[in-house]
Parts: structure tokens; C-alpha cells; sequence
């Protein structure tokens, strides 16, 4: 005996689609305090890397690296919508060698 399936319309799919949009802000991400701005980051400059701390969530008091695209300062609040993950550390563009020391004779390394 098979079941019969009814078709949604498109009243009931509108209608639980505005049930999920109108769902609390909180319920849809973590609130986030900017303690610190690390630096800039991206091809143009344009993601700022910034340390959040997590106000509330699974991860509360949690410190987290994350990048930022817009307009950021110390002390904003941001809403994200996991603090599972982390973003990579920015890495310095000073140079490895010392001034004034050259390279090992020899080019580049030992050919093969």
C-alpha cells in the first residue's frame, strides 16, 4: 500500500521560508568583541585580520583569530556565524637574512 505524497504549494514553501528569515539574530551567529587589530591582509590590503573574543556560545571567553572585510575597530562587536574555525597567521614581510650577509656560494642549492 503505497502512500500518497501531496505536492507543497507555493503558499506553504513562502511561508517557511520567511519563518527561517525571521528567526532572532542571536539564534543565527556568535556576538564577538574585537580585542585587538593584527593587520591587513589580502592581495589589495583590503581583509583586516583582527584577535575576537567570544561573548557567548559554546566557545565563550574563547580568544580567535579571524579576517574581517569592511570597516573594523578595537572594541566593535561582530556577529559570526561559527568560531569553529581560524584563520591563519599573518606572516611578516621582513627579510631572513641579515643585512650585509650574502648567500651561500654555490647558486641556489645542490644540483641532482
Amino acid at each position: 500500500m503505497a502512500r500518497e505524497v501531496k505536492p507543497k504549494g507555493r503558499d506553504e514553501q513562502k511561508q517557511k521560508k520567511d519563518e527561517r528569515q525571521s528567526a532572532p539574530i542571536q539564534a543565527q551567529g556568535f556576538l564577538v568583541e574585537v580585542v585587538e587589530i593584527l593587520g591587513r591582509t589580502g592581495v589589495f590590503g583590503e581583509v583586516i585580520q583582527v584577535m575576537c573574543k567570544v561573548l557567548d556560545g559554546r566557545d565563550k571567553g574563547r580568544a580567535i583569530r579571524r579576517n574581517i572585510k569592511g570597516p573594523v575597530k578595537k572594541g566593535d562587536f561582530l556577529m559570526l556565524l561559527e568560531t569553529e574555525r581560524e584563520a591563519k597567521p599573518l606572516k611578516s614581510k621582513t627579510k631572513k637574512d641579515k643585512p650585509g650577509e650574502r648567500p651561500p656560494a654555490g647558486g641556489r642549492g645542490r644540483r641532482l
